[in-house]
């Protein structure tokens, strides 16, 4: 049963009571209602989560509204029933006049939109779905309903089993609906596996921290703002990785993060969505196609300025090892792998790595989530980068294996205009006791020349701990705040990286640093926070302000992979850019051949989806 506020609670306990027993409204007193010789569907439905006729027997009349029964709905996977609705509402506000009829796509009586149709069957709680299970169904001629207009955001919501929020669209369960406003695009995760996508109303969803001061109040405030002006959009298939992936190809040509739809019309349905495996929540079931608008087309590549390029790349686990299913990975060969299944995955994802990276065309590139090995995904990726854009066009920084987790970062660079100048650093728990080496990976840094004229830069890649276990071990919990698990490691470390480079690890007498990479952290995070009151720029908030975003988690973007730099440093910068082709590109796109993909989505000669994280590029002017 879907969990909602205490006022509606309190109603729903009211009916109970007030008609004496159990069972609430009964089937009889419903009956005498609707004076139809029936239960009308809004007495089915009840003013609460859940129906008052739960498990009882009834018999309803309506319209069909949607049908998905039978194959209808363009696909043998369709959700076994359809929705059908009164012709006649009851004009009680909290009461829903559309239900979903389950008839397990078996039933004799095939019906059309349009169908009046009279159901008998037993009522029932599906996953907090009141559906009717249909022992009979009559077609006793034609009819039609309106779709009901629905606008975001709901003037309240609630929480679903799993206790996250989401808008309260109970008084419109099962029928059809039509949202008139623009919808923006907010997440494609499950597009590919499930065939839904996140929308929203007034644009896209950024996380908290990323705009907001760290706050509880304020925290809870945002997720039930953005629950109230949410909703999915799903496929009306029961089965996963259906091929062709519905409305991947919306929006004139690749569907994106960002791009809106208008006008979007289907039936209103409570679920997990396809095989019950997604989230569970308000779903949109379309009753004709929806109409996308290509509001964020895929960005070019400003050509560099200034005389020298860096980027901070992320390369979404490239592992040279296969992941074979057995622990041989990392350092001591005993944790898991990641990165390519199979020698045709590991082409596939050094195909749009490289692709990638020669478009960037940077003199430096700081690598996150490489294998921790000695030196073999390194030296994959410049092999591959050779064999694309030239012989010899870029070498490695050889640092062998770094610290003990299952992934490093690393530097790749081009000879001809740039010089490593001494040896490498690394920043671990060993060199700062406050750098938990353990949760975050080792920082590396290592100083470069300009051939040109000998000028002198310092870059520091860092993968700092993320928010996705937690720290509690180190007392240092999760407050509700919005920044997560591990804030205090990660604001730790990131005190310890500015320290360590006020005493210049590698030697290179030159005050301008670059610290790039993903912090983990959004942007007004603690960790943020004190690299830049120890004097450091962000120049992603610089150029993006509060907008800024490199990653897409739980449908608000917001940015993970930073670049700061020291005050004689960031009077040299020209540009900074995040180069959006990732973060707003469905997963359906990238190297991985599993859950029956169709190996022709892949495009190798394409950046677009490289990974989930965007490449992060800086432009300086160096003295």
């Amino acid at each position: 049963m879907k969990t909602r506020h205490l006022a509606i609670t309190l109603v729903l306990t009211c009916l109970t009571a007030c008609n004496g027993g159990a069972g609430g409204i009964t089937a009889g007193m419903a009956e005498s209602e609707s004076g139809a010789g029936g239960t009308s569907i809004a007495s089915v439905q009840g003013a609460g989560p859940g129906s008052p006729l739960d498990g009882q027997q009834v018999t309803v009349s309506g319209i069909v509204s949607g049908d998905f029964q039978n194959g209808d709905a363009n696909s043998s996977s369709d959700l076994g029933g359809f929705f059908m609705q009164s012709e006649s509402p009851d004009n009680d506000p909290d009461t829903s006049d559309g239900i979903f009829v389950f008839d397990a796509g078996d039933s004799s009586i095939d019906v059309d939109v349009g169908d009046r149709v009279t159901v008998t069957g037993t009522v029932q709680e599906y996953f907090g779905e009141t559906q009717i299970v249909a022992n009979s169904i009559a077609v006793k001629g034609s009819g039609s309903v309106r779709a009901t207009d629905v606008s975001l955001p709901t003037a309240s919501v609630a929480t679903n089993s799993d206790g996250d929020w989401i808008a309260d669209l109970e008084a419109f369960e099962g029928m059809l609906v039509r949202f008139s406003q623009p919808l923006i695009v907010s997440e494609v995760r499950d597009l590919e596996r499930f065939g839904s996508m996140l929308l929203a109303e007034g644009g896209r969803l950024f996380q908290y921290t990323n705009q907001n001061l760290p706050d509880v109040d304020g925290y809870r405030a945002h997720r039930t703002g953005n629950a109230a002006r949410s909703i999915v959009l799903d496929d009306g298939q029961r089965s996963n990785n259906v091929s062709p992936i519905r409305y991947l190809g919306a929006a004139d040509g690749q569907l994106r993060i960002g791009d809106t739809v208008s006008g979007l019309t289907g039936n209103l349905r409570y679920s997990r969505g396809s095989g019950g495996s997604g989230d569970e929540a308000w779903r949109v079931m379309p009753t004709s196609d929806p109409e996308f608008d290509k509001t964020n087309p895929r960005p070019a590549l400003p050509d560099a300025a200034g005389s020298l390029r860096i980027a901070s790349f992320n390369v979404l686990n490239y592992f040279s090892t296969i992941d074979s299913g057995n622990d041989r990975c990392g350092p001591a060969r005993n944790e898991n792998c990641r990165g390519a299944d199979s020698d045709d995955e590991r082409r596939r994802q050094l195909q749009k790595i490289t692709t990638a990276l020669a478009m960037i065309d940077a003199d430096i590139v700081g690598l996150v989530e490489l294998e921790n090995n000695a030196s073999e995904s390194l030296s994959d990726i410049v092999d591959a980068l050779n064999g694309r854009v030239g012989t010899d066009a870029y070498e490695f920084v050889d640092t062998g294996r770094i610290g003990d987790d299952v992934i490093k970062t690393g530097f790749i660079f081009k000879p001809a205009t740039v010089i490593p100048t001494g040896r490498f650093a690394i920043l671990g728990s060993n060199v700062d006791p406050s750098f938990n080496d353990e949760r975050n990976r080792p920082a590396l840094a290592q100083s470069f020349s300009q051939r040109s004229d000998g000028a002198a830069i310092t870059v520091v890649v860092n993968h700092l701990k993320s928010k996705g276990s937690d720290c509690e071990a180190e007392g240092d919990p999760n407050i509700g705040d919005g920044q997560g698990n591990c804030n205090r490691t990660r604001s730790l470390a990131a005190a310890a990286i500015a320290d360590w480079l006020d005493g210049d690890p590698t030697s290179s007498g030159d005050a301008d640093f670059l610290i790039i990479g993903d912090l983990n952290a959004y942007l007004e995070e603690d960790p943020l926070a004190t690299l830049k009151a120890a004097g450091y720029s962000n120049l992603i908030e610089i150029v993006g302000g509060r907008d800024a975003y490199s990653f897409v988690f739980d449908g608000q973007s917001g940015a993970l992979d930073h670049a700061l730099a020291s005050p004689s440093l960031g009077q040299q910068v020209v540009a900074a850019i995040e180069w959006h082709i990732n973060a707003d590109e469905p997963r359906a796109l990238d190297y991985n051949l599993e859950h029956g993909r169709d190996p022709g989505l892949f495009d190798g000669d394409t950046p677009y989806r490289t990974s989930d994280h965007d490449p992060v590029i800086i432009d300086i002017k160096l003295n």
